[in-house]
């Protein structure tokens, strides 16, 4: 492996990153000069910036893995695929945003810096490769994330949702930061995370009960940023509070991120442990497919219902972390969260058109949609037959991957009662469907009947069915492409 202390700039390996940087700057320094009252150009500059920021990161594929800046970041294919995710969500997430944003009245200059900040801390999280560094970087994802949530500064529901994010952040910083310390004291004062290994095997610690009690720790912290049953309760309440395209922001970048924290330690740490220690992960795992396809069942609003249905798909997703990269399990995590992300990005495009149209998300008022809308109401019905992993679409040959890794790997329980909750998956996002093909009768609501499909001058509607539609067609049709993104994925292995 390559080392590169030098400038980070000329040697390039967090060039992507720091492309986001400039624009950060970029956009504070143009929003600070005087007669700008037009704020599109921030809008334009962020997605500039993080076209970019592609661009660059597309072209170091296939380079030697690199350590950089002392060590504190490991830059290779597997963090490069992850790095390379969140700049997809971002670049979806904010054209869905700018719509929300004029007729909420938000401010749009201060909405994009905190998108782009909470990008750039999530994409040095993948690459993080010390305990100083995975601290720094959660925290530069976490902070701006809070600030997304209540940033409708007028709503009792932001207000409240940014508070239970930010006190149940909190907590699980500093949880995950004491499973560290103990690491650190364990191995003999190492810092990065092989060295940490090496310190626990040569000081003979990865028997004790120090090691017991900081795996569960991290274990715990980790959990939260992925809501794992039991540690999901910040979930719905954050979800139904936050406007939807940051709810669409957190439900899909957060959880890439965090992805990309949990394989590093899991495999370069934890991975000697016994294999008795995965039992508390698959335990995890289990609990998250079965409550969360069992509440997402009883739910009336859809953000709600899409947040019990996103902890459910970790559950899933996590069957992938637990195979490990013996079994391919790694790269079907990596195809199906490519696969998740376009899912879960169409289906929350869809909830923020009718949102804006109508002023509701609750489940009953999408009854009848299809009358009034029918390219609205069928570009979701592809996206939730997607997530309910419905075959010919994309998210059935993402799990049936996801599945069969795990089933290799000798998880029989596991994969058997993903599957079950599968089904139960299946139930709740055909009520949905259902109702989008209610007949003119009693159960259409006002919201429907007032509909519009061409709405308000002020409600521009462009960038949100752009987005949609592209959603709409990819987890379609990737399913066709499988063999060649599972090639791809397979070649990012560590």
């Amino acid at each position: 492996m390559e080392d590169s202390n030098s400038s980070p700039a000329r040697n390039s390996p967090v060039l992507p990153e720091l492309v986001l940087v400039l624009g950060l700057i970029v956009i504070l320094i143009t929003d600070s000069l005087p007669g700008r009252r037009d704020k599109t150009w921030s809008y334009s500059i962020s997605l500039v910036t993080l076209a970019v920021g592609m661009v660059v990161l597309l072209l170091q594929w296939g380079e030697e893995p690199v350590s950089t800046l002392l060590g504190t970041l490991q830059i290779n294919n597997f963090s490069n695929v992850f790095r390379l995710f969140i700049l997809i969500c971002t670049l979806l997430c904010i054209p869905l945003s700018v719509d929300y944003i004029r007729c909420a009245k938000m401010a749009m200059t201060e909405f994009l810096l905190f998108v782009l900040a909470a990008t750039s801390g999530g994409m040095f999280l993948c690459s993080a490769n010390d305990l100083v560094s995975i601290f720094a970087a959660s925290e530069c994802l976490a902070l701006p994330s809070y600030s997304l949530s209540g940033c409708m500064k007028k709503d009792v529901r932001s207000n409240e949702a940014a508070m239970k994010y930010l006190l149940m952040g909190g907590a699980s910083s500093s949880i995950s930061t004491y499973g560290f310390s103990l690491l650190y004291g364990l191995s003999g004062g190492e810092i990065q995370l092989q060295e940490i290994a090496n310190g626990l095997i040569n000081m003979r610690m990865y028997n004790s009960i120090g090691m017991a009690v900081s795996t569960t720790f991290i274990t715990a912290g980790i959990g939260f940023k992925l809501s794992l049953v039991p540690f999901h309760q910040w979930t719905p309440d954050v979800y139904e509070g936050s406007p939807a395209p940051v709810v669409a922001f957190l439900s899909v970048a957060s959880k890439i991120a965090a992805l990309a924290l949990a394989t590093r330690p899991f495999r370069i740490i934890i991975s000697p442990l016994p294999s008795e220690w995965h039992l508390p992960l698959e335990i995890l795992a289990i609990l998250s497919t079965i409550l969360g396809n069992l509440i997402a069942v009883t739910q009336t609003s859809m953000k709600r219902m899409l947040a019990y249905s996103s902890i459910s798909q970790i559950g899933y997703t996590l069957i992938g972390v637990i195979a490990g990269d013996s079994n391919n399990g790694y790269a079907s995590v990596i195809t199906y969260m490519l696969i998740h992300i376009l899912m879960n990005l169409g289906t929350f495009a869809r909830i923020i058109l009718f949102g804006l149209r109508t002023g509701t998300d609750n489940t009953r008022d999408y009854a009848g949609l299809y009358g009034r809308d029918p390219l609205l109401a069928l570009s979701l019905v592809l996206c939730l037959l997607s997530l309910g992993g419905i075959p010919p679409l994309a998210g059935f040959f993402g799990k049936l991957y996801l599945f069969w890794c795990g089933w290799k790997a000798g998880l029989y329980p596991l994969v058997s009662i993903a599957l079950i909750t599968s089904v139960i998956s299946i139930y709740y996002y055909s009520g949905i469907i259902q109702l989008l093909f209610t007949g003119q009768d009693e159960r259409i609501t006002i919201h429907v009947q007032e509909y519009e499909v061409s709405p308000h001058p002020s409600v521009p509607k462009n960038s949100v069915e752009i987005t949609m539609i592209l959603c709409a067609v990819a987890s379609t049709m990737l399913g066709a492409l499988m063999n060649p993104i599972i090639s791809i994925a397979q070649g990012t292995i560590f």
